[in-house]
């Protein structure tokens, strides 16, 4: 099953200068225990910006340019690399922008982190529409052990 993780502002900014936009810890444990063990596909931004593969996850990396890497598979697009998804096995789509639009039709869940704060980007998640999406569970934070602002896990399925 394709699902997305991806954390987004209240403006959909994901990200600017190849970077993320804030550090909220929770969010990262949150990230890890949903990924864990599972695959994870993402783009060559993203891929280099992380610095290496994921460790106990299978890496995929949707990239045109990108030479063969050792712990992650390279795939030219989510079209490309979706024949060695075996049928059954959960993905998780972690970024970046280019990946995400390409990916969202696809997806049968999304794992969103609502940040309840807007944030100047060069990178923003497309419009998550309510006529195609249905709230599963939400778990809401005033904020963070180390982060001053609301933000919450949010599941979606696709309708």
């Amino acid at each position: 099953m394709i699902n997305i993780i991806v954390a987004i502002a209240a403006n959909n900014a994901i990200g600017k200068d190849n970077r993320l936009l804030w550090h909220i810890s929770e969010d990262l444990k949150y990230f890890r225990r949903i990924t864990l063990g599972h695959t994870v596909a993402m783009g060559r931004k993203t891929f280099e910006s992380i610095g290496k593969p994921l460790p106990n996850r299978r890496n995929i990396v949707i990239s045109r340019t990108l030479p063969p890497q050792d712990g992650a598979e390279v795939y030219t697009s989510i079209t490309e690399a979706l024949p060695h998804i075996q049928t059954g096995e959960d993905v998780f789509i972690i970024g970046g922008g280019v990946v995400y639009r390409e990916a969202l039709p696809l997806a049968q869940k999304l794992y969103v982190t609502q940040v309840g704060k807007a944030y100047e980007a060069d990178t923003f998640f497309p419009e998550i529409k309510t006529a195609e999406w249905r709230e599963i569970s939400r778990e809401d934070f005033p904020c963070g052990e180390q982060f001053p602002h609301p933000f919450s896990f949010v599941v979606y399925e696709r309708k």
